[in-house]
């Protein structure tokens, strides 16, 4: 003991060993002590020799601490001990020491958020880095004693639970990706980590929340796992007991960790999405009227929330994704509270430019929330729209650089995908939808577009120009619009005045701008290109552009007037005679040359700002000056470029075998168009007919019903017929016993007699009844006959098999009728048998009975006249499928001229792609003939002789063609 009282308190006589020498000692002590209490002094030395001497404790120690964390695991204290000088050999973090005694418990920190010291030496700093990387390598050499780590969080004694936390934190830091594999494939890992948000002690909660952030860094099956284990429950309820966005740094930890989970992590954010936690980030953006004072602490946290939300409607998402995520920020009331921020007073500026950009990316191609945000107003007086608040602002050269970027990318996106909005703002600079009372967005494009500010000049072109993206009728509308330059002078048209002022030399941001605008107005629109060729200054204004040895700076500018030049080409109707496709590209040849007029083309996409831009759709740039290039307007140039540089290229003849080309193949979809039309129609007659037949079913089947109902009871007659045969049975063998009982005989008869002619009776009206549904069914036969021969008859096979069935249920009730009548008779002759010796009277019995015989005749006539029905009928359906057939093969004789003309339209393009190489190798071959003749000093005829001498050759072969 005396030793460690030298090492840790006072010094003793003598001289004192060094500090290595001391280390050397304390290891061999933890090594080959026997008591648990001499093991744990060692280990107390040497965390307390740790920091001074890492190098040290590190290179003689770790083999001896890891051991302890193996063997003695029932002491929480050495345990503690150990860890704690494992974590100081290994972070790199400087930190206050912090005083410990032996037998006093440690303060716990409000927090466990680790703040560095500044260094002033890099190279030391350095130095501390390479030193904890590399016993971080020698610790997870051996995977098992990260699970070791892992298993020791299961303790609940804080002197170990904290120590192991800090621990596994600074080993991620220093190699998170080898910590990260061995973490993911051990059992329960991440599981285990996820139970430190549970603790009751916040320093081990707060601690564990750093672990996490460093352990689903960059590692997606990590971040889902952890997802997964409900840590979205946990850190938003973390987040809501903290106090949301006026809480502490513990809130800011759990939304760093938030971003970790779900960037790009499309699986989290569905999972967020679905668990309705969107909802749940509506209160974190309620702000009251007074927002002076914001803490530095408040800012942060609003801010990381803002990034969260922009996270999940972020434009690198899936559009599925995005489009169901701002859906459900519309619904729960998310859009309706940042738009309240965006118009509160006293929001700090960086909040207020992320609000911005995050309502700009939640509105990104939605049209419900494009149209909520067009109706929120500004709390002024009077109210204006927001649109027109942020527009001042952006065209304000006073307003901060980044505050203005996120305005216009704002303005971007309420564009997006929004022609009803492109509408709005364009009909406010329509002559007939000016106010003069009030400001409008037009107009403020307008003073942008023409004011001194360079910078005002680019954003109001590019927001101009986001209203015409992808709207044709908006570009011809913008035509209309006339600017009043100055008293006393006609007004000029928004197009003329954009070239005046490119043609005055203003600065490369403005005229970049106008370039801009000016190709996005005109490409796809031949009117508009015909309204700016129609100015006779433009085109020579564009060529000397060009054609021009300017320095680096105007590059760009000569690369843009290329590229309208190109667009006046490719989108030119050639209604002017003088700027037609061929003159415009012979002007480029004489003027500029072709292949200098593709090279300065090609300096747009060189540029280096064009990649920066061309990455994502926000604005982000630097500084003013380099605020160049619009992310729409890329797109345009890439799809551009190519057709501009083949359009350039291609020969007069060429364009008039592609316009051949063009009228051919426009033939041919005319005539499969009329095929698809007529198509069309039968297919709507044989849906016509389905619905028929479905109604004629649905009428067979209550016909089906009735016709059950009917055999039912005739069944139940049929059951009373038996009884009452029985009872007629029972009657006559008692009149044969007894002559006593003659008159209660006869009486019994007469009563059987009577009911006999009741059910004859019954019989009648039920075959009446039959009789009158025949006579239904024939006519709906009928109906079904004529149907089929306006329409050609379709799908009314299975109609007619149901109505054969119907005939033979028909003939199975004329059958029991047949059955029936010879019953009776048999009844009647018993009847008649046992009462000729009993009653004389009884003689008008026999005439009902004579006339029951008659009717039953009757009956079976009509029994008779229903088979002949029933031949007529099958007469019919034989006709019914033969106009089927014709039908179903006229349908097939259509279906596969279709697929000819099809062939056809394939193999012709095919013909003329190769007819036109043809020509273009036959050219070739004729041109380097005539240039051999010409060396050869032979007279070689002109091309016009040429063709002249062709169409008198063309003309004689028509006449023959005539006479033959």
């Amino acid at each position: 003991m005396n030793f460690f009282r030298g090492v840790i308190g006072g010094q003793a006589a003598g001289p004192q060993p060094s500090g290595s020498e001391t280390i050397q000692k304390l290891c061999d002590r933890v090594a080959s002590s026997t008591l648990l209490e001499d093991r744990r002094d060692a280990v107390r030395a040497l965390k307390s020799l740790s920091k001074k001497y890492r190098m040290e404790v590190g290179t003689q120690a770790m083999d001896h601490l890891i051991n302890i964390l193996q063997t003695d695991r029932s002491d929480s204290e050495i345990l503690g001990y150990a860890l704690d000088t494992l974590y100081n050999i290994i972070c790199n973090d400087e930190e206050e020491e912090q005083d410990e005694s032996e037998d006093a418990v440690t303060p716990l920190p409000v927090s466990g958020k680790h703040k560095n010291m500044s260094i002033p030496d890099e190279n030391a700093q350095k130095q501390a880095d390479d030193l904890g990387a590399q016993f971080t390598d020698t610790f997870i050499q051996d995977p098992e004693h990260i699970t070791l780590l892992l298993t020791l969080l299961e303790e609940f004694d804080f002197h170990v639970r904290w120590p192991a936390v800090k621990l596994l934190t600074a080993l991620l830091k220093n190699q998170g990706v080898q910590v990260q594999g061995i973490i993911l494939v051990s059992p329960m890992g991440v599981s285990r980590l996820m139970d430190l948000l549970a603790d009751s002690r916040e320093v081990i909660r707060n601690d564990g929340l750093l672990l996490l952030q460093q352990l689903t860094k960059g590692n997606a099956a990590i971040q889902k796992i952890v997802a997964f284990e409900n840590a979205f429950e946990r850190l938003l309820d973390i987040i809501t007991e903290e106090g949301s966005s006026d809480g502490g740094i513990v809130v800011e930890d759990c939304l760093l960790l938030l971003l970790n989970l779900l960037k790009n992590n499309s699986s989290n954010q569905n999972f967020f999405k679905e668990g309705s936690y969107i909802q749940r980030m509506k209160p974190w953006f309620e702000v009251g009227d007074d927002n002076s004072g914001w803490s530095a602490q408040k800012v942060t946290n609003l801010h990381l929330m803002l990034q969260l939300v922009r996270v999940m409607v972020s434009p690198v998402n899936s559009p599925g994704a995005t489009s169901s995520c701002q859906k459900s920020m519309y619904q729960c009331g998310l859009l309706q509270q940042l738009c309240t921020i965006l118009m509160a007073t006293g929001v700090p500026a960086d909040i207020l430019t992320e609000t911005i950009n995050t309502v700009s990316e939640v509105i990104r191609g939605s049209q419900v929330n494009q149209d909520y945000f067009a109706s929120v107003n500004a709390p002024s007086n009077p109210p204006r729209p927001a649109i027109v608040v942020l527009l001042m602002s952006m065209v304000n050269e006073r307003q901060p650089f980044v505050l203005r970027c996120a305005v216009l990318y704002c303005f971007q996106c309420f564009l997006y995908k929004n022609q009803k909005g492109q509408g709005e703002i364009v009909a406010t600079l329509l002559p007939s939808t000016i106010d003069a009372n009030s400001i409008s967005a037009g107009q403020l494009l307008c003073g942008g577009l023409f004011s001194a500010d360079s910078l005002s000049n680019w954003c109001a072109a590019v927001a101009l120009a986001h209203a015409l993206q992808d709207n044709l009728t908006q570009k011809e509308q913008l035509l209309r619009v006339q600017l009043a330059t100055s008293l006393g002078k006609p007004p000029v048209s928004l197009l003329q005045q954009c070239t005046n002022i490119l043609s005055q030399g203003s600065k490369v941001q403005t005229r970049v701008g106008l370039l801009m605008l000016l190709c996005t107005w005109i490409s796809s629109c031949p009117i508009a290109v015909t309204h700016f060729l129609h100015n006779q200054e433009n085109v020579p204004f564009l060529t000397a552009q060009i054609s021009e040895n300017l320095g680096e700076d105007e590059r760009l500018v000569q690369g843009l007037c290329a590229l309208l030049l190109g667009i006046c080409i490719y989108y030119n109707d050639n209604s002017l005679e003088n700027y037609t496709k061929e003159k415009l590209k012979q002007l480029i040849e004489k003027r500029i040359g072709k292949e200098n007029f593709v090279e300065k083309l090609g300096f747009i996409t060189k540029h280096e700002l064009y990649s920066r831009a061309a990455q994502k759709p926000q604005p982000v740039f630097p500084s003013p000056e380099q605020m160049l290039f619009d992310h729409e307007f890329t797109k345009l140039v890439k799809e551009l470029e190519g057709v501009i540089t083949k359009a350039v290229h291609k020969s007069s003849e060429e364009d008039k075998k592609e316009e051949e080309v063009k009228k051919t193949l426009e033939q041919h979809d005319n005539i499969v168009t009329q095929y698809k039309e007529l198509i069309r129609e039968q297919d709507a007659q044989i849906q016509e007919l389905k619905e028929q037949v479905s109604s004629m079913t649905s009428q067979h089947e209550q016909m089906q019903t009735t016709i059950t109902q009917q055999l039912s009871q005739i069944q139940q007659h049929k059951d009373q017929y038996n009884i009452l045969k029985l009872k007629l049975g029972k009657d006559n063998q008692s009149q044969s016993n007894s002559q006593g009982d003659g008159s209660q005989v006869n009486g019994l008869q007469t009563e059987e007699l009577s009911q006999l002619r009741e059910e004859v009776e019954e019989l009648r009206k039920q075959h009446t009844l039959l009789q009158t549904q025949l006579s239904d069914k024939d006519t709906l036969i009928n109906t079904l006959k004529s149907a089929e021969s306006q329409t050609g008859g379709s799908d009314n096979t299975e109609l007619l098999q149901e109505l054969e069935a119907l005939r033979g249920q028909v003939q199975a009730q004329a059958a029991e009728i047949s059955q029936l009548k010879t019953e009776r008779q048999d009844l009647l002759r018993r009847a008649e048998a046992g009462s000729s010796d009993s009653a004389p009277s009884n003689s008008s019995d026999a005439t009902q009975l004579a006339e029951l015989e008659s009717r039953l005749a009757a009956q079976s006539s009509e029994t008779e006249r229903l088979k002949e029905e029933e031949k007529k009928l099958s007469q019919s359906r034989a006709e019914l499928e033969q106009q089927l057939a014709s039908a179903t093969s006229t349908v097939a004789i259509l279906q596969a001229e279709k697929t000819k003309l099809q062939t056809e339209v394939q193999e012709s393009k095919k013909e003329q792609d190769d007819l036109l190489m043809l020509l273009a190798d036959q050219d070739q071959k004729i041109h380097s003939l005539k240039q051999k003749l010409k060396d050869l000093g032979e007279t070689v005829e002109d091309e016009d002789d040429l063709d002249a001498r062709d169409q008198t050759d063309e003309d004689d072969e028509d006449e023959d063609e005539d006479e033959d």
